[in-house]
């Protein structure tokens, strides 16, 4: 991203952000509530267009109003907090479907990545199984195998646990730190300092919209530069 801004009428979210992600990079944005780091993933994935800026994504400008905006997507895969699981499709529906609809893999391949997808994430006993039918971070680790089993160049991660209980919190950070370790490019926010700390390349601090200071974890979060930065992980030590 080089100069990203968007405004939501009168309302500016981002001012002119520039954000580096490089192949096989987790870089964690971190930030208060309203700081813009859910629009930026949003802008990221063309689910917002931009007002001003430029982002390219394996060399290509997305930006450009010409592009193809479901082939960028489809290269892309985003998890949103609140998982947006199908709930009249069973687990395994859920991970085929955009498989066999946007990809166009065959009915017996996509049943078959789905399954290896599920083992991988630790699921497969659940594949016939309802969303309803599982606990909030089951559902989130299905919403995170459902953006995977696409094979993306990218994932995009909106604080992904946030919407759940305290104690469900730890199996999803645990899948994200496997996938890590596989190399698995990923762009996300969250308020879980410890597994930034942990598991990010890079820490970027958004506030009123401005990436303030970016950095290693050890330099962002245990020796900020920006008086704002300061500010705003005292309040969560707090």
């Amino acid at each position: 991203m080089t100069g990203v801004r968007k405004s939501f009428g009168d309302h500016v979210v981002l001012r002119a952000v520039d954000l580096v992600v490089g192949a096989g990079q987790c870089v964690v944005l971190i930030g208060a509530s309203g700081s813009g780091k859910s629009t930026l993933l949003r802008c990221a994935n063309l689910l917002e267009t931009v007002d001003d800026g430029v982002i390219t994504f394996q060399g290509d400008d997305i930006t450009d109003p010409r592009v193809d905006v479901d082939e960028v997507r489809a290269r892309m895969g985003l998890v949103f907090q609140s998982y947006n699981l199908f709930p009249h499709l069973s687990v395994l529906g859920n991970l085929t479907l955009a498989l066999r609809k946007v990809h166009r893999v065959e009915a017996s391949e996509a049943d078959e990545r789905a399954a290896a997808m599920l083992d991988r994430v630790g699921l497969s006993e659940k594949a016939h199984a309802r969303p309803d039918d599982l606990s909030g971070g089951q559902q989130q680790r299905v919403a995170i195998a459902r953006a995977l089993v696409t094979r993306p160049a990218l994932m995009l991660l909106d604080e992904v646990t946030s919407a759940l209980d305290p104690e469900l919190v730890g199996e999803v950070l645990d899948l994200l730190s496997d996938l890590k370790a596989e190399g698995v490019t990923m762009l996300l926010n969250t308020h879980e300092m410890e597994f930034a700390r942990d598991v990010a390349d890079r820490v970027s601090f958004l506030h009123d919209g401005v990436v303030h200071e970016s950095g290693t974890p050890d330099q962002v979060l245990g020796d900020p530069q920006q008086e704002r930065t300061r500010a705003f992980l005292s309040r969560l030590r707090a």
